[in-house]
């Protein structure tokens, strides 16, 4: 039997907020990591290595580096910037040769198991790139004569620190409409979660997880904000005519409020006890990151 220390994991994505969460999830639970990371001489990678990650530097891009940093590994945690993260500067054909890359170097490397982040309620035939790619390497990596586990994590609570939802002072202005209930998790959460799955591989092998710590309307999400930080906000919904300037959140708006996410938080927090409610991560520091205004 492989114990903790004898376990080596390649995490991708080692300085972002799922790949950063998976490697210290594991590194508390005493599991090695690889960390791959594009600047290994950054104060990011500096900080993993202070936890005890080795740091290599690497390209989602290159196979040839990708396959050099899993050879040896365990297991692999594969998450990849999208084109709906615009400060990443990737298209979604981007994000599928990424995905598709990082899983064909766990093949080549004989992992025992390969965890990849996707997105909550995903199906596909949506028409926004960044589904399609993600529903893509979802059905890539099942094809794979490798061990998978598939999480879905809904909106990040980080999410929610965006100056651009307090615009209006006194208000939240958010994407979705009144009503429309919306799974959240903390980044960290699904680390954890992936470092509980990479702990019991067979038992979580082939299985895809919807995640969320909270299912929670736009209107809960105002009044969880505003007892928080002792300033009342009124929920509003960014304007349709907002939303017609930017096609490609319209679309995204659009398709996730058909989407039906079916998550069995119960069963998560079993598996995490840890794992945070909004009012929690609030708690936590959430709270100190949100940057409400006062009505005049």
């Amino acid at each position: 039997m492989t114990t903790n220390k004898e376990r080596l994991v390649l995490v991708t994505g080692a300085t972002g907020q799922q790949g950063g969460g998976a490697a210290r999830a594991l590194l508390s639970r005493g599991v090695r990591v690889r960390a791959l990371v594009r600047n290994p001489n950054g104060e990011p990678a500096a900080a993993l290595r202070r936890l005890g990650a080795d740091v290599v530097g690497g390209d989602l891009g290159d196979r040839a580096s990708l396959e050099a940093a899993a050879r040896g590994a365990d297991a692999v945690f594969s998450v990849q910037p999208s084109e709906g993260q615009p400060q990443y500067g990737v298209t979604s054909d981007d994000e599928l040769r990424f995905g598709k890359n990082v899983a064909d170097a766990a093949r080549a490397a004989g992992v025992r198991h390969l965890v990849y982040t996707s997105m909550a309620g995903l199906l596909p035939g949506t028409g926004v790139g960044h589904f399609e790619s993600k529903w893509q390497i979802e059905a890539y990596v099942r094809s794979l004569d490798v061990p998978f586990t598939i999480l879905r994590p809904g909106a990040f609570f980080e999410l929610l620190t965006q100056p651009s939802f307090y615009a209006t002072p006194g208000t939240f202005t958010f994407l979705y409409p009144p009503g429309h209930r919306i799974p959240f998790i903390a980044a960290d959460d699904i680390g954890a979660i992936a470092a509980a799955a990479f702990a019991a591989p067979d038992a979580f092998a082939g299985r895809t997880l919807e995640l969320a710590g909270d299912v929670l309307t736009g209107e809960e999400v105002a009044a969880a904000l505003g007892r928080a930080t002792g300033r009342p906000l009124a929920f509003a919904t960014v304007p349709a005519e907002a939303l017609r300037q930017n096609p490609l959140i319209a679309r995204v708006v659009e398709v996730a409020t058909k989407l039906r996410v079916d998550v069995d938080i119960p069963s998560l927090r079993a598996l995490h006890p840890g794992l945070k409610t909004l009012a929690a991560w609030l708690d936590a520091g959430g709270a100190a990151r949100i940057p409400v205004t006062s009505p005049a």
